[in-house]
Protein backbone atom coordinates (compact mmCIF):
# COMPACT_ATOMS: atom_id res chain seq x y z
CA UNK A 1 0.00 0.00 0.00
CA UNK A 2 1.61 3.32 -1.33
CA UNK A 3 0.33 6.26 0.15
CA UNK A 4 0.91 10.28 -1.08
CA UNK A 5 2.09 11.59 2.66
CA UNK A 6 2.19 10.15 5.76
CA UNK A 7 0.28 12.01 9.13
CA UNK A 8 1.16 10.74 12.49
CA UNK A 9 -1.07 8.49 14.16
CA UNK A 10 -1.92 8.66 17.20
CA UNK A 11 0.07 7.12 20.27
CA UNK A 12 -3.27 4.88 20.98
CA UNK A 13 -3.20 3.29 17.38
CA UNK A 14 0.13 2.64 17.05
CA UNK A 15 0.84 -0.93 17.11
CA UNK A 16 2.26 -1.72 20.13
CA UNK A 17 5.04 -4.00 19.06
CA UNK A 18 7.20 -3.65 15.97
CA UNK A 19 9.37 -6.02 14.28
CA UNK A 20 11.91 -4.84 11.60
CA UNK A 21 14.33 -6.99 9.01
CA UNK A 22 16.74 -3.81 8.16
CA UNK A 23 17.63 -5.41 4.53
CA UNK A 24 19.07 -3.36 1.87
CA UNK A 25 22.84 -2.01 3.62
CA UNK A 26 24.79 -3.96 0.81
CA UNK A 27 22.71 -2.73 -2.01
CA UNK A 28 22.92 1.07 -1.22
CA UNK A 29 26.29 0.62 -0.56
CA UNK A 30 27.11 -0.77 -4.01
CA UNK A 31 24.36 1.47 -5.91
CA UNK A 32 26.87 4.13 -4.80
CA UNK A 33 30.36 2.85 -5.62
CA UNK A 34 31.12 2.19 -1.84
CA UNK A 35 32.18 -0.61 0.01
CA UNK A 36 29.65 -2.34 2.15
CA UNK A 37 30.56 -1.16 5.29
CA UNK A 38 29.63 1.92 4.31
CA UNK A 39 26.32 0.47 4.21
CA UNK A 40 26.53 -0.83 6.92
CA UNK A 41 27.27 2.26 8.79
CA UNK A 42 24.25 4.55 7.44
CA UNK A 43 22.28 1.43 8.71
CA UNK A 44 23.51 2.11 11.80
CA UNK A 45 22.04 5.69 11.70
CA UNK A 46 18.33 4.53 10.24
CA UNK A 47 18.60 2.35 13.50
CA UNK A 48 18.91 5.87 15.66
CA UNK A 49 16.24 7.04 13.55
CA UNK A 50 14.24 4.42 13.45
CA UNK A 51 14.12 4.39 17.20
CA UNK A 52 13.33 7.90 18.44
CA UNK A 53 10.50 7.55 16.00
CA UNK A 54 8.83 4.26 17.48
CA UNK A 55 9.78 5.63 20.84
CA UNK A 56 7.65 8.99 19.72
CA UNK A 57 4.92 6.92 18.41
CA UNK A 58 3.88 5.68 21.60
CA UNK A 59 5.40 1.91 20.41
CA UNK A 60 6.13 -0.07 23.50
CA UNK A 61 8.42 -2.56 21.79
CA UNK A 62 10.67 -2.75 18.61
CA UNK A 63 12.71 -5.69 17.55
CA UNK A 64 15.41 -5.00 15.15
CA UNK A 65 16.76 -8.10 13.08
CA UNK A 66 20.90 -7.14 13.39
CA UNK A 67 22.77 -10.20 12.40
CA UNK A 68 21.42 -13.85 11.72
CA UNK A 69 22.76 -17.11 12.45
CA UNK A 70 23.25 -17.22 8.40
CA UNK A 71 25.04 -14.27 8.63
CA UNK A 72 28.15 -15.81 10.27
CA UNK A 73 28.98 -17.34 6.68
CA UNK A 74 29.57 -13.89 5.23
CA UNK A 75 33.48 -13.06 4.11
CA UNK A 76 35.20 -12.78 7.57
CA UNK A 77 36.07 -8.66 6.42
CA UNK A 78 32.64 -7.90 6.54
CA UNK A 79 31.81 -9.92 9.34
CA UNK A 80 34.96 -8.00 11.53
CA UNK A 81 33.27 -4.76 9.72
CA UNK A 82 29.93 -5.47 11.64
CA UNK A 83 31.32 -6.73 14.75
CA UNK A 84 33.13 -3.28 14.89
CA UNK A 85 30.12 -1.56 14.18
CA UNK A 86 28.08 -3.11 16.83
CA UNK A 87 31.08 -2.31 19.47
CA UNK A 88 31.03 1.48 18.44
CA UNK A 89 27.42 1.55 18.89
CA UNK A 90 26.99 -0.06 22.29
CA UNK A 91 29.83 1.93 23.14
CA UNK A 92 28.50 4.97 21.87
CA UNK A 93 25.01 4.90 21.65
CA UNK A 94 23.79 3.44 25.05
CA UNK A 95 23.97 6.27 27.38
CA UNK A 96 21.99 8.13 25.04
CA UNK A 97 19.22 5.25 24.59
CA UNK A 98 19.46 5.56 28.63
CA UNK A 99 18.93 8.92 29.00
CA UNK A 100 15.73 8.52 26.92
CA UNK A 101 14.19 5.81 28.36
CA UNK A 102 15.23 2.93 26.17
CA UNK A 103 15.66 -0.69 27.60
CA UNK A 104 18.36 -2.67 25.42
CA UNK A 105 17.75 -6.34 25.15
CA UNK A 106 19.63 -8.71 22.60
CA UNK A 107 18.41 -12.21 21.58
CA UNK A 108 20.39 -14.96 20.03
CA UNK A 109 23.59 -17.03 20.25
CA UNK A 110 25.61 -14.89 22.06
CA UNK A 111 27.69 -17.19 22.88
CA UNK A 112 29.11 -17.06 19.53
CA UNK A 113 29.60 -13.27 19.59
CA UNK A 114 33.31 -11.71 20.50
CA UNK A 115 33.69 -12.04 24.52
CA UNK A 116 34.43 -8.02 24.55
CA UNK A 117 31.00 -7.46 22.88
CA UNK A 118 29.22 -10.20 25.12
CA UNK A 119 30.24 -7.94 28.13
CA UNK A 120 29.13 -4.41 26.35
CA UNK A 121 25.74 -6.19 25.53
CA UNK A 122 25.23 -7.43 29.24
CA UNK A 123 26.34 -3.90 30.92
CA UNK A 124 24.50 -1.82 28.34
CA UNK A 125 21.31 -4.34 29.55
CA UNK A 126 21.99 -3.90 33.20
CA UNK A 127 22.00 0.04 32.66
CA UNK A 128 19.10 0.25 31.14
CA UNK A 129 17.04 -2.99 32.35
CA UNK A 130 14.40 -0.28 34.27
CA UNK A 131 13.42 1.90 31.31
CA UNK A 132 9.79 1.89 30.69
CA UNK A 133 9.75 4.00 27.32
CA UNK A 134 10.52 1.59 24.92
CA UNK A 135 11.85 -1.76 25.31
CA UNK A 136 14.18 -2.33 21.76
CA UNK A 137 15.25 -5.89 21.45
CA UNK A 138 18.06 -6.48 18.88
CA UNK A 139 18.36 -10.11 17.19
CA UNK A 140 22.17 -11.14 16.92
CA UNK A 141 23.22 -14.30 15.67
CA UNK A 142 19.46 -15.78 15.77
CA UNK A 143 17.97 -17.91 13.76
CA UNK A 144 13.93 -19.08 14.55
CA UNK A 145 14.39 -22.12 13.38
CA UNK A 146 17.62 -22.38 15.95
CA UNK A 147 15.37 -20.51 18.62
CA UNK A 148 12.48 -22.86 18.72
CA UNK A 149 14.55 -26.35 18.14
CA UNK A 150 16.28 -24.70 21.43
CA UNK A 151 12.98 -24.38 23.06
CA UNK A 152 12.04 -27.98 22.09
CA UNK A 153 15.31 -29.05 23.45
CA UNK A 154 14.54 -27.32 26.90
CA UNK A 155 11.18 -28.97 27.22
CA UNK A 156 12.40 -32.11 26.42
CA UNK A 157 15.01 -31.71 29.50
CA UNK A 158 12.20 -30.32 31.44
CA UNK A 159 10.05 -33.02 30.90
CA UNK A 160 12.74 -36.21 31.12
CA UNK A 161 13.61 -34.28 34.62
CA UNK A 162 10.28 -34.50 35.85
CA UNK A 163 9.95 -30.40 36.09
CA UNK A 164 7.07 -30.91 33.18
CA UNK A 165 4.37 -33.17 32.14
CA UNK A 166 4.10 -34.06 28.56
CA UNK A 167 0.18 -33.30 28.66
CA UNK A 168 1.37 -29.33 30.32
CA UNK A 169 2.91 -28.99 27.10
CA UNK A 170 0.60 -26.70 24.83
CA UNK A 171 1.48 -23.15 23.15
CA UNK A 172 1.94 -21.36 26.06
CA UNK A 173 4.11 -23.57 27.38
CA UNK A 174 5.87 -23.23 24.65
CA UNK A 175 6.52 -20.03 23.80
CA UNK A 176 8.28 -19.55 27.32
CA UNK A 177 10.72 -21.03 26.49
CA UNK A 178 11.22 -18.92 23.35
CA UNK A 179 13.93 -16.10 23.33
CA UNK A 180 10.77 -13.89 23.24
CA UNK A 181 8.99 -15.37 26.50
CA UNK A 182 8.58 -11.87 28.10
CA UNK A 183 7.71 -10.09 24.96
CA UNK A 184 4.44 -9.75 23.08
CA UNK A 185 4.47 -11.03 19.67
CA UNK A 186 4.15 -8.39 16.72
CA UNK A 187 1.90 -6.71 15.46
CA UNK A 188 3.54 -5.78 12.56
CA UNK A 189 6.83 -7.07 10.38
CA UNK A 190 8.20 -4.40 8.66
CA UNK A 191 10.73 -5.69 6.24
CA UNK A 192 13.02 -3.14 3.56
CA UNK A 193 14.70 -3.46 0.29
CA UNK A 194 11.50 -4.58 -1.33
CA UNK A 195 12.44 -8.47 -0.36
CA UNK A 196 9.29 -10.47 0.28
CA UNK A 197 10.63 -13.05 3.21
CA UNK A 198 10.71 -13.13 6.66
CA UNK A 199 14.17 -15.00 6.30
CA UNK A 200 14.03 -16.98 9.63
CA UNK A 201 13.01 -14.51 11.62
CA UNK A 202 10.55 -14.83 14.84
CA UNK A 203 8.85 -17.54 12.94
CA UNK A 204 7.11 -18.77 15.88
CA UNK A 205 5.92 -14.97 17.29
CA UNK A 206 4.39 -13.78 13.51
CA UNK A 207 2.33 -16.30 13.25
CA UNK A 208 -0.25 -13.24 12.80
CA UNK A 209 1.60 -10.57 12.78
CA UNK A 210 0.57 -7.81 10.02
CA UNK A 211 3.64 -8.05 7.37
CA UNK A 212 4.85 -4.58 5.22
CA UNK A 213 7.14 -4.67 2.41
CA UNK A 214 8.97 -1.48 1.39
CA UNK A 215 11.22 -0.88 -1.17
CA UNK A 216 13.21 1.36 0.52
CA UNK A 217 16.20 0.23 1.50
CA UNK A 218 17.29 0.81 5.14
CA UNK A 219 20.14 3.00 5.13
CA UNK A 220 17.27 5.36 3.71
CA UNK A 221 14.49 4.34 6.09
CA UNK A 222 13.24 7.24 7.53
CA UNK A 223 10.79 8.26 10.07
CA UNK A 224 7.87 8.86 7.15
CA UNK A 225 8.56 4.85 6.32
CA UNK A 226 7.15 3.68 9.95
CA UNK A 227 4.72 6.27 9.89
CA UNK A 228 3.41 4.91 6.72
CA UNK A 229 3.77 1.23 7.17
CA UNK A 230 1.63 2.24 11.24
CA UNK A 231 -0.84 3.81 8.40
CA UNK A 232 -1.10 0.51 6.36
CA UNK A 233 -1.10 -1.42 9.82
CA UNK A 234 -4.47 0.86 11.01
CA UNK A 235 -6.13 0.37 7.70
CA UNK A 236 -5.69 -3.41 8.59
CA UNK A 237 -8.27 -5.90 9.81
CA UNK A 238 -6.78 -8.42 11.94
CA UNK A 239 -9.15 -11.49 12.80
CA UNK A 240 -6.86 -14.47 13.91
CA UNK A 241 -8.94 -16.97 12.17
CA UNK A 242 -12.11 -15.64 13.05
CA UNK A 243 -15.02 -14.24 10.77
CA UNK A 244 -16.45 -10.77 11.61
CA UNK A 245 -19.62 -9.56 10.69
CA UNK A 246 -18.61 -7.50 7.77
CA UNK A 247 -16.59 -10.03 5.84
Amino acid sequence: MVMESASEPSPAKAPRHVAIIMDGNGRWATARGLPRVAGHRRGAEAVRRTVSAAADLGIEYLTLFGFSSENWKRPIEEVDDLMGLLRHYLRGEIAELHRNGVRLRVIGRRERLPVDIVTLINNSEELTRDNSRLQLTVALSYGGRDEIASAARQIAEAVRSGALAPDQIDEACFARYLFTADLPDPDLLIRTSGEQRISNFLLWQTAYSEFVFTDTLWPDFSKEDLLRAVEDFNGRERRYGAITGTR
